[in-house]
Formats: C-alpha cells, sequence, structure tokens
C-alpha cells in the first residue's frame, strides 16, 4: 500500500463481519455501507458464497466489512465450504453485525454464532420499513433476553434508514490504526471476479427455481482493446442436460436475457462498452467436486 498522505489520515480501522441467516440482507447492507455494488443480491437464499469483502473509508477510519454466506445446514461440499467461510469470520474480526429480520423468532444458527464470536456483537435488526415501529420492542426484548448486544440498531439497508446512525455507532468500535488499504479501494474483488457475480446474479433472479443454486460461472476471457472496449466470453456451469436447456430457453432467449441483464452492471462498473459472450456447459455434481470447486476460488 502507498504510504500517502490520505492514508496517514487514517487513525481508526477494523475488521467487521456481517452475519446472519440467509435473505436477511447482508449483501444488500455491504453494498449501502460501502457505496457500490460489491455483492450480489437476489431473494434466493445463500446467494453468497464466498466471504466479500468491502472498503469503506471515511471521516479518520477505515471500516473492512466482511460480508459471509448465510447460516445454513448444509448439503453438499459447497455448502460445507459456506458455512466455515461464516464461522471462520467471526473468529478473526474486531466485530461482529448480527443482521436479522423483525421477529421474535431466534434461530438456532443465531445462537451458534453468538457463542463462538470472541468479538463484541452489534445486533442489527434489517427491514424495519416493512413493519410498524412497535412490533420491534418485541424483537428488541427476544434478542436482548439471550446476549448482551454493544448496540441495537434498526435499519433498513434498502432505503437506508438507520444506516448513518449504524456508522456512528461502528466508529466507536473501532481500534486504534492505519489503513489496511488504499483510501480509494472499495473491495479486493478482482474484475473477473466481480465479473462472474454479475452474471450469477442474473441468474439468480430470472431462472425457475429449481435451477439457480445449480449454476456457477467462470470468466474464461478478459480482454480490454484499444478501442477503449472491454471483450468477455464467460461460462454458466450448471449440474444437469434439463438445467442446460432453461438456463439457455427458447431459441436462447433466457440465456440473452441474463446476458444482456449483467452486461449493464458490467459497464458501469468498467466505464467503457462491453462485449459479452455466455456459454452453458454442464457439470454434473460440481458442488460435491473439490477439485471444481477450487478452480472456481472455493478455496481456504
Amino acid at each position: 500500500m502507498n504510504d500517502t498522505k490520505q492514508d496517514k489520515q487514517v487513525v481508526r480501522s477494523g475488521f467487521v463481519a456481517i452475519v446472519g441467516k440467509p435473505n436477511v440482507g447482508k449483501s444488500t447492507l455491504l453494498n449501502r455501507l460501502v457505496g457500490q455494488k460489491v455483492a450480489i443480491v437476489s431473494n434466493r437464499p445463500q446467494t453468497t458464497r464466498n466471504r466479500i469483502l468491502g472498503i469503506l473509508t471515511q471521516d479518520g477510519c477505515q471500516f473492512v466489512f466482511l460480508d459471509t454466506p448465510g447460516l445454513h445446514r448444509p448439503r453438499n461440499k459447497l455448502g460445507d465450504y459456506m458455512v466455515r467461510q461464516a464461522d471462520s469470520a467471526v473468529r478473526e474480526v474486531d466485530l461482529v453485525l448480527l443482521v436479522t429480520e423483525p421477529t421474535e423468532q431466534i434461530d438456532p444458527v443465531e445462537f451458534s454464532v453468538l457463542k463462538r464470536s470472541a468479538a463484541p456483537v452489534v445486533l442489527v435488526i434489517n427491514k424495519v420499513d416493512t413493519v410498524k415501529r412497535e412490533a420491534l420492542l418485541g424483537v428488541i426484548a427476544a434478542y436482548a433476553a439471550v446476549h448482551e448486544f454493544e448496540a441495537v440498531l434498526p435499519i433498513s439497508a434498502r432505503t437506508g434508514e438507520g444506516v448513518d446512525e449504524l456508522l456512528s455507532v461502528l466508529v466507536q468500535q473501532m481500534p486504534e490504526g492505519p489503513a489496511f488499504f488504499p483510501t480509494d479501494a472499495m473491495t479486493d474483488q478482482t474484475e473477473r471476479q466481480l465479473l462472474a457475480e454479475f452474471i450469477r446474479e442474473k441468474a439468480l433472479r430470472i431462472l425457475d427455481k429449481e435451477v439457480p443454486h445449480s449454476v456457477a460461472v467462470e470468466i474464461e476471457r478478459f480482454e480490454q482493446r484499444e478501442t477503449g472496449t472491454v471483450h468477455v466470453s464467460a461460462v454458466i456451469y450448471c449440474e444437469r442436460e434439463s438445467h442446460k436447456g432453461i438456463i439457455i430457453g427458447k431459441g436462447g432467449a433466457m440465456l440473452k436475457r441474463i446476458a444482456s441483464s449483467a452486461r449493464v452492471d458490467m459497464e458501469r462498473l468498467l466505464g467503457c462498452k462491453v462485449f459479452l459472450e455466455v456459454f452453458v456447459k454442464v457439470k454434473q455434481n460440481w458442488r460435491d467436486s473439490d477439485a471444481f470447486l477450487k478452480n472456481l476460488g472455493y478455496t481456504e
């Protein structure tokens, strides 16, 4: 990291794990905090598969957020990997954000996080824009009965309500120290990783219910031309021939829809025209293949 004057202005810094059950809005919160799309979002549980790192530097403080896969009971090696990612995150950070929905029912997997974490925990009650304020009192009481939180913050990651207040609390929890990353950094993901995730996000949003979790994406070619354009070739992997047909769609319509939607995000990220071609290949039982998971970057 370059030792710039701007970097020296950082006097507090720390790592913050964002954990919680699937589909509670962890990735939406990360994107809201960072101010840019660094984690894909869909209404499918377990959208996030890896720990996604997002960086925010402001007011003399650098936050390094770790968005983790949703806490769940694994059914394959990919699921095992996802659970280990979440588990290791809560053991290695300065602070844990336990994100939940406004419900009084506490899931056993949330108990397990509270038990394993050596770091202080802030309870973040997300989606408060979907309930009346009076309903939050019962939620807060239910969680307060099982753990002593550093703070309890009701927010809406979707609208931004309460997020500034959350950041104010986080600043007080960060230890003194210099920046870990350049102050203009927002993530440690490569452009290839981000582009692959954009495609997978669109597949999650567009495809039928039975297909999305068996889908993986790999960028085979990323080429920047002298004309200022970027040419990308990607492969969507699925586990069954029947799924391949669904992804491609009649006359290729479904695949074109996925690619067209992903290209919009790619051009916004790269700031230039993107030419994208996407292919579909079958890789049976890839979620239980150690070698294939490693090839896709799902490594410890």
